[in-house]
């Protein structure tokens, strides 16, 4: 079922086959981004003079509905969460208690460290004031993504949270489960706004038709198609982003004791998403390969979404990666850098703890990424494509500025007074030497020096 890639003959110390970067051989989506760039800058041209009229334009383009206003009515958003199926209200609410207590975890803590007598640095956190988080509502709906962007906004303390997701047929509001998250998590600013539109209503603001103001925001989270990801790209600047988030992606490194079904089962879960979803298998086991390919063949055609999975498993995003040795496995898994990782070994926990690049990493056999895209207490928000080698996913610290707070005393700055004025002098900035020179009496020499004779507290 799955292509594959054979790397059991190794790489060099430059990681590099026959002169080929190890990166360049791995599966990766094929995706236009310069036409979404260029499709999303109009959009978002349109939206900055144009407004709350521009976006509903694009709803009915795009989506063939628009609402009366683009904001939600509170009242709507109250009704959807009475509702809800009792089953899904129940598994939100198990998923947002969960993920109140991961995200909880990550507040870091203000510390005050003492440079020198009567000199302090204090670290603060401080929140964004108001931050604007795009759920996604194309081939399928997302209320979970309410979740794991709500959560580590309000646990981080931000003061203002809009929820902007697409309109729905009939009535050109978002998806009932998606509104039905928002009321259980207390959010009552929703708008009815999908893609590149959505995501610059957030960033630049406008005026709804009603007349109600629709105010920007600071950060803007959350996945979406490529067309968001263009827009957030755009936008950055203006507002602060997450990250540009690409097509899913799953990869599970397993050796011969893992379940072929099971690697076959988590490997479709993530393809249904998108027919650009890649999932991939690494592995030094020829058998367990063969073993989840006749696994494969028998899922897929059961599966609900059986031709889009079909699809992305068949794209050149997806594929099987033989190596020589579970140490190799490692490195091509971190040469990867996915955004889902599995570890299905022997001694799992210790194969994990040595991965450095991936976005979320599920140990063992009964940590499936299902799992954490509702219900681990982790964020399903995570960078693809690659990025995870330098990016983090969705967590408080998204929504947190760490803000240095310098308190010296004057015999604390008289200490290294002199060191202020050797350095502006080197840099030719003598202003800077005496913005300190001028805090004390006594004259300045001819470097620059404050004469220490007097400077006390």
């Amino acid at each position: 079922m799955l292509r594959r890639i054979d790397l059991c003959a190794g790489w060099d110390a430059a990681g590099r086959v026959d002169g080929v970067p190890l990166t360049r051989l791995l599966p990766r989506a094929e995706t236009d981004t310069h036409a979404a760039t260029d499709a999303a800058a109009a959009l978002i041209a349109d939206v900055r003079e144009r407004g709350v009229t521009a976006v509903l334009e694009a709803s009915q383009r795009f989506d063939k509905v628009a609402p009366a206003t683009v904001r939600v009515p509170a009242e709507v958003v109250a009704a959807a969460a009475d509702r809800i199926d009792p089953r899904v209200r129940a598994a939100l609410t198990e998923s947002i208690a969960r993920a109140r207590a991961g995200h909880a975890a990550q507040l870091p803590t203000e510390t005050v460290t003492e440079i020198a007598p009567g000199a302090t640095v204090r670290q603060r956190w401080v929140p964004v004031r108001r931050v604007g988080l795009y759920v996604p509502g194309g081939l399928a709906l997302y209320p979970s993504s309410v979740v794991m962007n709500v959560v580590p906004a309000q646990v981080a303390g931000v003061d203002a949270i809009a929820v902007t997701s697409p309109p729905q047929q009939p009535d050109g509001w978002p998806d009932p489960n998606v509104l039905a998250a928002c009321a259980l998590l207390g959010v009552d600013e929703v708008y009815a706004a999908g893609g590149a539109q959505g995501v610059a209503l957030l960033a630049l603001g406008g005026i709804d038709t009603d007349g109600t103001p629709v105010l920007p925001v600071d950060v803007i989270t959350g996945p979406g198609n490529v067309f968001v990801t263009a827009a957030k790209r755009l936008l950055r600047g203006t507002v602060a982003i997450d990250s540009e988030a690409g097509p899913t992606e799953i990869a599970v490194v397993a050796d011969e004791t893992a379940d072929p079904d099971h690697v076959a089962a988590d490997l479709v879960s993530q393809a249904e998403h998108d027919p650009l979803a890649a999932s991939v298998l690494i592995t030094p086991s020829v058998t367990l390969a063969d073993a989840v390919d006749v696994a494969l063949a028998a899922r897929v055609p059961a599966t609900r979404h059986a031709e889009r999975v079909r699809t992305a498993l068949s794209g050149v995003q997806s594929a099987t990666v033989l190596v020589a040795s579970l140490d190799d496995a490692v490195v091509v898994a971190d040469a990867y850098a996915a955004e889902h990782l599995e570890i299905q070994t022997a001694d799992s926990a210790a194969v994990a703890a040595r991965i450095r690049s991936a976005g979320a990493v599920f140990v063992g056999p009964w940590s499936p990424v299902s799992l954490g895209d509702y219900c681990a207490g982790s964020n399903h928000v995570l960078p693809t494509s690659g990025s995870a080698r330098f990016t983090a996913g969705l967590s408080t610290l998204t929504f947190l500025r760490q803000m240095q707070v310098i308190d010296y005393s004057r015999a604390a700055l008289a200490e290294v007074a002199d060191h202020v004025l050797a350095l502006s002098e080197a840099e030719n900035l003598p202003a800077h030497g005496e913005a300190v020179s001028a805090r004390f009496a006594g004259a300045v020499d001819a470097v620059g020096v404050v004469e220490r004779a007097g400077v006390g507290a």
